[in-house]
């Protein structure tokens, strides 16, 4: 599979008058056709709806458009809670799935209205205190432990992970918070990430829905929603099959059907807490070719660096990266492509085939619209990017302006050397 930008490079030729690199560039477009999709694959649940990760990209104005799509929000913390309120999300349409939860962020969510999954038995009397009483609609996390596996082997291995609940804890909590006035409850799990199978849903639907057959009968709880969660992945290297989201939908729509009908339980509804899906493929990062050096190796050095992409000096995650106005040309130049850090990992491909690469040149690196801005950080004193989005119509807005040095110093306001900068 070929991997196109979806920006021009004369598209790029004229933001860049405008806009400096590097920046982010996100395209409305594709997110709004991503969304339509999810939303006609799990079109035959009634109550289906995803709940955007906001982690993957915390901009209020990628939310305001996931939002006009019909998403609502998965938030983890108290400011992606506010982010979800000043777009006008507002009661069931915010999820808050914590985990180590910090006082007061359980009252903040329950204020909004959000539903509340809790990762943990402990949670309890942390609500109960914050809020002064179980809300009626409550969510809680479910950990099976041991190793998850589908068709194609091992994907994960959840009882290493420190979200969830045991099946012991998880039945004894349904148990609790019914007895102190839960009325509806929700099932939620997270296995594996990023997986580029059809399968993964569908076998952590059986997971879930059987679990929740179990929870029903020997509870007597009202399970009234299933949030699947995230981990449906993307094809990050063009050699890579993506997912067939209508596959998946089908595959959980089997599995309903042979799970929960049976059961009584048809008009339990589907969540989904995609980030990754919903937003990597439709965001680029677009940096400028400024030094080139000839050592023991080629390197081409970029305007941007590990704090505006972290993931390939993190994880080693694969970046696609296209020379832009040379896609036709031969790929016949080996380089490291790097940054500036005083890190050794600052580089955003190792040995990679390219076209000749000549200062000046734009280069755009794919799928890093989720868990890309979002990851960012200041290490060497370096300064966050822009985000902008190409809207629909072909025109760019400034979503997110880049960081200055006054806001790299603004947290030493009392620091009285710094008085020249502020």
């Amino acid at each position: 599979m070929e991997k196109k930008p979806f920006v021009t490079k004369g598209q790029l030729d004229e933001i860049v008058k405008t806009y400096p690199t590097p920046f982010y560039l996100y395209d409305e477009k594709g997110i709004r056709e991503n969304a339509a999709r999810l939303r006609g694959a799990f079109s035959w649940n009634q109550g289906f709806r995803e709940y955007f990760a906001v982690k993957a990209t915390p901009n209020p104005y990628i939310l305001k458009v996931l939002r006009e799509c019909g998403c609502g929000t998965d938030c983890s913390s108290a400011t992606e809670l506010m982010l979800s309120d000043a777009v006008g999300l507002s009661g069931h349409e915010i999820m808050f799935s914590s985990n180590d939860t910090p006082e007061g962020e359980f009252k903040l969510a329950h204020d909004l209205g959000a539903i509340i999954n809790l990762d943990d038995i402990t949670h309890i009397p942390q609500v109960e205190r914050e809020v002064g009483h179980i809300p009626e609609v409550i969510s809680c996390r479910f950990n099976p432990g041991g190793l998850f596996q589908v068709s194609n082997g091992i994907m994960d291995n959840p009882g290493d992970a420190k979200y969830g609940m045991t099946t012991e804890q998880i039945f004894e909590a349904f148990r609790i918070l019914k007895r102190k006035g839960a009325k509806e409850f929700g099932i939620h799990a997270f296995l594996a990430s990023n997986t580029v199978t059809n399968d993964y849903y569908p076998v952590l639907a059986k997971i879930l829905f059987e679990l929740a057959v179990k929870l029903k009968e020997e509870t007597g709880a009202r399970i009234t929603f299933i949030n699947l969660s995230g981990g449906i992945g993307i094809a990050y290297r063009p050699d890579q099959a993506a997912n067939d989201i209508d596959a998946i939908g089908q595959g959980v729509k089997k599995v309903y059907g042979e799970v929960l009908e049976p059961a009584g339980m048809g008009d339990v509804a589907i969540y989904t807490e995609l980030g990754r899906f919903m937003l990597a493929p439709y965001g680029c990062l677009v940096a400028k070719a400024i030094h080139e050096k000839h050592t023991y190796k080629e390197y081409v050095g970029l305007d941007a660096c590990a704090v505006n992409l972290m993931r390939p000096a993190m994880y080693g995650a694969y970046h696609h990266i296209t020379v832009m106005g040379k896609e036709g040309r031969p790929q016949d130049h080996k380089y490291d492509i790097v940054g500036s850090l005083c890190e050794n990992n600052d580089k955003f491909a190792i040995d990679r085939m390219l076209p000749k690469i000549e200062m000046g040149d734009l280069l755009v690196i794919h799928d890093t619209g989720a868990h890309g801005f979002s990851m960012g950080y200041n290490y060497n004193g370096k300064l966050r990017s822009a985000e902008l989005l190409l809207r629909e119509d072909g025109s760019v807005e400034l979503i997110r302006r880049a960081e200055t040095p006054q806001d790299y110093f603004a947290t030493l306001d009392l620091c009285p050397m710094m008085g020249k900068y502020l």
